[in-house]
């Protein structure tokens, strides 16, 4: 029988607890930054297609909500099978590719 109480299977990471934080900040960033942009340029701003037609067919609001709670989801997926490293990459990824270039177009683009 297992001993569900055994350090090896409780055992908390803070890397990995602070990187599913920072997951998850990043995605709601990008959201939250995604409606700004889409509702002052449109939706033709929107880099990701399935999401512009997402947005298109079922309004920014619920599209963007889907979106980034599926994206949650999967991350807090990824977080309890402790593939932490993953998180972190796709972390930067989503800060690299999608909030850096959000805040260059909304407070640098004119």
């Amino acid at each position: 029988m297992v001993n569900v109480s055994s350090p090896s299977i409780t055992r908390r990471s803070f890397f990995g607890d602070t990187v599913l934080v920072a997951f998850l900040l990043a995605q709601a960033l990008d959201g939250v930054l995604t409606y700004v942009g889409v509702s002052i340029y449109g939706l033709r701003i929107e880099g990701n297609p399935l999401l512009g037609w997402m947005m298109h067919a079922f309004g920014q609001g619920f599209a963007l909500a889907t979106a980034k709670v599926t994206a949650g989801a999967f991350g807090i997926a990824l977080h309890l099978t402790a593939v932490h490293r993953v998180v972190a990459l796709l972390t930067a990824f989503y800060v690299a590719v999608a909030v850096l270039p959000w805040i260059g177009i909304l407070f640098y683009w004119n």
